[in-house]
């Protein structure tokens, strides 16, 4: 077994290096999400944001209950305020949400509105739509911007902090102003997979990636290479679930970047429900206009595991994770 024994100052032995010496694959990892609400709040932020008034406005968090507690998904982020992006006084809100069941890309709102404001937007943005033209005047005409968050809440974890703020840095730096202001790059909070750090997600594309190294960030941001690059970095698209998740990067490796424009949709047709052993899966994809329509089927199936650690520390518990593999895939008529 090959555990990372690389140790900092404080004997933190980071999880994330620890899953990526031992080989363990962040395919399947990504959120599943039909909304994300994001909104800026200053760090630090504590380990749970979400449960705590005094990080969040409780007009906010009564929103994101209601969605909640009656079944649906949705994913809350903060993003750290930003001199050159941010205004004082007011607060930007992101809501993205799924626009139907075959999709390309998330559908994206954007509003800048006095903090005062925050709670009641919140509310006709997750619970009463009918109410938003009253917020019409802080509406921002942004879909034409691509939001790509870095992972960098290190109360969660310290190895967001610690791999996450210089791969941010150095995105920041090197590639916002180059994008003819199409593109922003924000600190972000939590969502999920510290073991991948340092993590990201791409939207409206909702992609995830993780165990980033600064030589594919070039690829990533401006897709002018061979995707099967990006391969070992894919946690996955938010649209689907985690064993269609596992399927659709190799159907991406074979379609190319033109993949991402389909409108895609995935169901499970078949799976160990017991043992996670093995599912059959199908994804249908189409072009917006209609002219291209077909679907892949595909069978996953566990080709071993790997010892990880889901949380970074001086002596990190590790644990046996199963790894899997695309075993057949075969695209239909």
């Amino acid at each position: 077994m090959n555990i990372s024994t690389q140790k900092t100052h404080n004997n933190c032995r980071f999880c994330s290096e620890i899953s990526q010496a031992n080989g363990e694959d962040p395919i399947g990892s990504a959120n599943n999400a039909e909304q994300y609400f994001i909104i800026e709040a200053a760090q630090p932020w504590p380990n749970n944001i979400w449960m705590e008034p005094n990080s969040i406005p409780q007009g906010v968090l009564d929103p994101l209950k209601f969605i909640w507690e009656n079944g649906g998904t949705i994913r809350p982020l903060a993003i750290a305020p930003d001199k050159e992006y941010s205004h004082p006084d007011y607060t930007r809100v992101f809501y993205y949400r799924r626009p139907a069941k075959l999709f390309a890309q998330f559908e994206k709102q954007e509003f800048i509105v006095p903090h005062a404001l925050l709670g009641s937007l919140a509310l006709a943005l997750l619970k009463n739509p009918e109410e938003l033209p009253n917020f019409e005047q802080y509406r921002q005409q942004t879909n034409h911007i691509r939001e790509i968050l870095v992972c960098n809440h290190g109360n969660v974890d310290a190895a967001c902090s610690r791999f996450g703020y210089p791969l941010y840095q150095k995105l920041r730096s090197e590639y916002a102003t180059a994008n003819n202001n199409n593109l922003r790059f924000w600190r972000c909070s939590h969502f999920g997979g510290h073991e991948f750090a340092p993590t990201l997600v791409d939207l409206p594309q909702g992609q995830y990636w993780g165990h980033l190294k600064p030589e594919i960030l070039d690829l990533l941001v401006r897709r002018n290479g061979s995707v099967t690059e990006l391969y070992p970095y894919y946690r996955g698209w938010g649209g689907l679930s985690f064993f269609e998740q596992i399927a659709e990067r190799e159907i991406w490796m074979l379609e190319g970047w033109k993949w991402l424009e389909y409108y895609k949709a995935g169901q499970v047709l078949a799976s160990d429900e017991i043992n996670q052993e093995w599912a059959n899966v199908r994804i249908d994809y189409t072009t917006a206009d209609g002219n291209i329509s077909s679907a892949y089927q595909a069978r996953v199936e566990v080709k071993g595991s790997v010892m990880t650690a889901w949380k970074s520390g001086e002596n990190p518990t590790l644990e046996e994770v199963k790894q899997y593999q695309v075993s057949s895939l075969v695209k239909l008529a």
